[in-house]
């Protein structure tokens, strides 16, 4: 696909930037080669309802710590427009009070770190989930994995295929036909702000997108 050669133009061309540097090779062979004309004018991304997404949410059990795990990590990245790989790689002292509101420190991409206020429905679920998993602020995983079907979690961070195989599981359960997976809330919480009047500008810098 046209997408995965410009990708993979761009990882060669980057080498061989970086044997110029370290003087391997005198110039870049890949740097005057273009890669296939390739133009997104709408994303692929299944994108929920907000009534959909409230349903799901509603429908995940908040009487179990596994519950409210998966609760919360959704309604994270449905509230803070955040990616999956930066939800995964929150430790418990990203989450953090200041100025009497809870904030969330999210790990984006290139070690980058970019703070977002809470919404007060994501504020309830992230702090009920922290009391009932017993949470203490540190450097531990905040979303861990469980431990078999004990109903408790282990020490271990989720990854991003545990994160999707729970998000097919919960909507299977609610009976969610739309393909969604990771991303889906990102693009949803994107796509009902702007509908709502909310400025491009802001969800730009609220995703901490490039465009």
């Amino acid at each position: 696909a046209p997408p995965s050669v410009k990708q993979h133009l761009a990882a060669i061309r980057m080498l061989c930037d970086w044997l110029v540097v370290g003087q391997v090779i005198a110039t870049n062979p890949a740097a005057p080669v273009r890669g296939p004309r390739h133009v997104v004018r709408k994303g692929k991304t299944p994108v929920l309802t907000a009534e959909e997404a409230r349903t799901l949410l509603d429908s995940i059990p908040g009487d179990t710590v596994v519950g409210m795990r998966d609760r919360a990590l959704i309604a994270l990245m449905v509230y803070t427009f955040a990616r999956v790989g930066a939800v995964i790689k929150m430790r418990s002292e990203d989450v953090y009070v200041q100025g009497r509101r809870t904030w969330v420190r999210l790990h984006e991409k290139n070690g980058k770190l970019h703070a977002m206020p809470c919404h007060h429905n994501l504020d309830e679920y992230l702090h009920a989930y922290i009391k009932a998993a017993q949470l203490t602020e540190g450097k531990s995983p905040l979303f861990r994995t469980m431990q078999g079907r004990t109903g408790k979690l282990s020490g271990k961070p989720m990854t991003q295929v545990d994160a999707y195989r729970m998000i097919r599981r919960r909507a299977a359960d609610v009976g969610i036909r739309t393909k969604i997976g990771n991303h889906s809330f990102r693009a949803t919480g994107i796509t009902e702000y702007l509908r709502n009047g909310g400025k491009l500008e802001i969800a730009q810098q609220m995703a901490n997108h490039e465009s």
